[in-house]
Parts: C-alpha cells; structure tokens; sequence
C-alpha cells in the first residue's frame, strides 16, 4: 500500500473521529477547531505532496520527511500552548465561581442566624 494512501487514511479517520467526538458533546467545536484544521491539511498534503517537497528543498531541508517532522512538532507545540491557555482561562472561571459561592454560603448562613435570633 503506498504510504500517500495511508496517510489519507489516517488523516480522514482523524478528522471524522473529531467530528463525531463533537456530535456526541465530548468536545466542544472550540476545542476541535484546530484538530479539524490540522487533519484537513494532513489530508489535502496527502493528495497534493508536491508542494511538501518544494518547500521543503526552498526551506533548505535535505529530506522532505525531515520537514514534515518539524511542522508536526511546531503544530503540536502550538496546538499544547493553544489549550494551556484554554485550561488557564476554566482555572479562572472556577476559581471565582468557588468565591461566589462562598459569598453566597456565608450570606445563607447569616440569614439563617438572623432568622432564628428573631
């Protein structure tokens, strides 16, 4: 099997497993934005490869394999600092919800003393 079509494979079973993930709610459209995009470019550089080796050879690459390795690792290093952020702005959220509510647990309890004072 030539490795073009397993590459397609693979890159199309990717993409429609993230569709599906999204379909059944276990990753919300936010989040697998840039899987999509990553599997759509993997898929159209799978059909069109020719332009991965003259980028290659322009970027002074000695191997186009080499060049697809580097562009794997940039993704990935970009797709890693794209969702810590993501996970530093939920930290957040439940960091102020957990004061809202122990506002609103201190104000029940001060209530509830001032219910059975009176």
């Amino acid at each position: 099997m030539n490795i073009h079509v397993v590459a397609f494979l693979v890159s199309v079973t990717i993409f429609l497993f993230v569709i599906d993930l999204v379909r059944r709610r276990r990753l919300t459209f936010k989040y697998a934005v840039a899987w999509l995009l990553v599997s759509a470019g993997a898929i159209f550089f799978a059909i069109f490869y020719r332009p991965i080796f003259l980028c290659a050879a322009f970027l002074g690459f000695e191997l186009p394999s080499n060049f697809i390795f580097f562009v794997l690792f940039c993704v990935f290093v970009f797709l890693s600092l794209l969702l810590t952020v993501f996970l530093c702005q939920q930290n957040n959220r439940n960091d102020v919800m957990a004061q809202k509510i122990a506002l609103l647990e201190f104000e029940l309890k001060g209530l509830k003393k001032k219910m059975n004072v009176e």
